[in-house]
């Protein structure tokens, strides 16, 4: 797991411009990629200088996709932020490698997710929850894998109503604002509907709309 880096520094007058590029343009237009798992946007609160500072870091699976990024579709968009703010936008990068990480755990996480595809990556999931999830085995009936996958990559499942039709799974619990961020790491093509595992424990899942 890596973290790719992108310190700026903005004049105050061209700031709530910039910003706002940032958080609904730059940023989506980066992660639409596929090349990252998710953005964090901080503000450096020790400021030296003039302006105001920011800290974006993506996270990325490996050193070969961040390369490829920085080939096919770093030049595009640094040209495009030039071209917006010049004189008033400087900004340095920098990669780190995740070594290993700790977390605090508390004992709120109340959903049951059952997962088939790639949330049960443990990089994804650092991606999305910032933790490794510790699950469980599980089997989901009467649902088979479709046929046909979303944005013609990804798995969903569809229901057949035949017993004898299995998906083995992985359940994971999530707190409340875990659920969320899963919810937003599937997007709109998805929906999270409540299923019967073969536990007996109800759990959500999600589906192509």
């Amino acid at each position: 797991m890596y973290i790719y880096n992108v310190t700026s520094n903005i004049e105050d007058k061209a700031h709530d411009e910039w910003l706002h590029w940032m958080k609904t343009i730059h940023i989506p237009e980066v992660l639409a990629t596929g090349k990252f798992l998710s953005a964090k946007m901080t503000k450096v609160l020790t400021e030296e200088g003039t302006g105001q500072t920011y800290s974006v870091q993506y996270t990325v699976a490996s050193k070969e996709i961040l390369e490829s990024y920085y080939e096919e579709n770093a030049p595009k968009l640094r040209k495009e932020g030039l071209k917006l703010f010049a004189d008033q936008l400087i900004s340095f990068r920098t990669e780190l490698e995740v070594i290993d990480e700790f977390f605090v755990h508390k004992n709120t996480a109340t959903h049951h997710l059952f997962t088939y595809g790639t949330l049960q990556e443990k990089e994804v999931q650092l991606g999305v929850f910032s933790r490794v999830l510790g699950g469980y085995d599980d089997n989901l009936y009467a649902y088979k894998i479709s046929n046909t996958k979303v944005a013609g990559l990804y798995p969903t499942l569809e229901p057949t109503e035949n017993p004898q039709d299995k998906i083995q799974g992985k359940v994971y619990i999530l707190t409340s604002d875990e659920l969320k961020k899963a919810d937003f790491y599937e997007g709109d093509a998805y929906k999270r509907i409540e299923v019967s595992l073969s536990s007996g424990k109800k759990a959500w899942v999600y589906l192509a709309k």
